[in-house]
């Protein structure tokens, strides 16, 4: 295998949107691929028809390409290995199937679900794991033909299940885990390889697509370790040699230390959600590799080249994955302070329009003031959605003071600065950030106060918040008209406070 070209595959099921967990599993599938000149194979694994939903593949391609993740072969693109949708592939699961059945290595079983419930149930008060036991144990052939033939004349369907060897061991080296080993007495009794519609079981077509589109390399999630050792009683029956196996740590939530779960919904966990956010794509595909892989150095700021040029399964992490919001938060943010301005103001500007604040028809003029707007926001942003509320100053007509702001304004200075920068402000020549701070320094020369005293007095009457972008810049945006009516606002007020 090693001179064999290196094949993985990502195979979501169309069930929903792409999951952190399930971007990961492509990510890293993508990055070994890329870095070993190898071949990326996106398989829709879409057999269990009741949990399909609807545009879920679709969602699935469309958020992959967005992350910055494409693939060689697959069903938008076409290739040697297909079909890539394996409701195509019942055809070929159905010989496989039909020659484990005439090699005596899978037979037909018919006992219901009720019956099985039972077993379990019975298993259960016994102390016992349950699980399948053989339901023809004992008999002859002819006998067997009877049960079965007595069954059919009930009308009942049968499932088609694999024999498990017994006293076998199965055995993988683990690219991630190391040494993995299974007793075949664990794996829960024979297990049904075609369902009573007549698809195939995930365990099942899994090995059969994998072998035939000659996958190499099978890296998936933790959760998939107990599926590996009924793969390969698949692998063995077939005769067929399995992939290299790995399977990635659990991705847990750092808050809490537990598995990150889709009920938890303290953690958004669809790529779908950072994108409305206004994440950028860059910056995701970079925090997603570090979930579980480490590179050399100290650095956490990666291009996705440098990320295929040092990525190491060797360097795949055998503790748990912590998903940190705070530091997704602080990467975006990195990715934000360089990223391209106009990619900015369409993320900026549909979050705006998302929550209301702007018009879907915008003039040329609207559209560069909103264009100041994201750009003097750019550096404090972790992601553009935050715009809506750090720049609320400029889209509300009178904006409430808190009371840590009437405080500020209490102090003995506050009102000489507030009356003096008014005046000073009404009679500069252009309404620019640069003559709004020669206003100030007049302000300053003619009160004498300077520092703390002399801006924050300015800020909060300006732009009824204590907080916010450069003074001059924000006085700027906010135009003359509305600043001034601030002014009078915040005057009035402390005229009601007898100050």
């Amino acid at each position: 295998m090693a001179k064999q070209k290196i094949r993985v595959r990502y195979a979501p099921s169309p069930t929903g949107h792409l999951h952190i967990g399930n971007a990961r599993t492509a990510l890293f599938n993508y990055l070994f691929a890329r870095h070993n000149k190898g071949k990326m194979i996106l398989r829709i694994e879409d057999t269990d028809q009741k949990r399909n939903v609807e545009g879920g593949s679709k969602s699935q391609m469309e958020n992959l390409h967005w992350l910055g993740i494409d693939w060689d072969e697959g069903p938008d693109v076409g290739g040697d290995y297909g079909p890539y949708r394996q409701s195509e592939r019942k055809d070929i699961y159905n010989k496989y199937i039909q020659q484990l059945i005439d090699e005596g290595k899978a037979y037909y079983s018919y006992k219901t679900e009720e019956e099985l419930e039972a077993q379990r149930e019975e298993q259960r008060a016994m102390g016992v794991a349950p699980h399948y036991t053989y339901e023809y144990e004992g008999m002859t052939a002819d006998e067997i033909k009877k049960a079965q033939a007595d069954a059919e004349a009930k009308g009942l369907k049968p499932v088609v299940r694999i024999h498990i060897p017994e006293m076998r061991t199965y055995a993988w080296d683990d690219m991630v885990k190391g040494k993995v080993s299974f007793e075949s007495d664990t794996i829960g009794g024979d297990f049904v390889i075609q369902k009573r519609d007549g698809m195939p079981t995930y365990n099942f077509a899994v090995v059969v697509d994998d072998h035939l589109m000659e996958i190499t390399h099978v890296l998936r999630g933790d959760d998939h370790v107990a599926n590996t050792p009924k793969q390969l009683v698949v692998y063995e029956a077939l005769g067929w040699e399995p992939p290299k196996f790995g399977h990635m740590t659990l991705i847990i939530n750092s808050e809490t230390g537990k598995k990150l779960s889709k009920r938890d919904e303290s953690v958004l966990q669809f790529i779908e959600q950072y994108r409305d956010l206004g994440y950028l794509p860059d910056a995701m595909f970079n925090f997603i590799t570090l979930l579980g892989w480490s590179p050399v150095g100290e650095s956490e700021i990666f291009s996705q080249r440098e990320l295929i040029k040092s990525f190491d399964p060797a360097r795949l992490s055998k503790s748990p994955a912590a998903f940190d919001q705070k530091k997704l938060e602080w990467i975006n943010n990195q990715y934000v302070k360089k990223a391209d301005r106009d990619q900015l103001l369409d993320l900026a500007l549909n979050n705006l329009q998302e929550a209301g604040l702007v018009d879907e028809d915008i003039t040329p003029e609207k559209m560069e003031w909103i264009r100041q707007l994201v750009n003097i926001y750019a550096v404090q942003m972790s992601y553009t959605q935050q715009i809506v509320d750090l720049a609320k100053i400029f889209f509300e007509d009178e904006p409430e003071l808190s009371d840590e702001e009437v405080e500020e304004l209490k102090k003995d200075d506050a009102r000489p600065v507030i009356e003096e920068f008014k005046k000073q402000l009404d009679s500069i020549p252009r309404f620019t950030a640069v003559q709004v701070m020669n206003a100030i320094q007049a302000t300053r020369r003619e009160t004498g106060v300077k520092g703390r005293k002399l801006f924050m007095p300015i800020r909060i009457a300006s732009t009824r918040s204590m907080v916010g972008p450069g003074v001059g810049e924000a006085i700027e945006l906010l135009g003359k008209e509305k600043a001034m009516k601030h002014i009078d606002l915040t005057l009035k007020q402390l005229s009601d406070l007898g100050l």
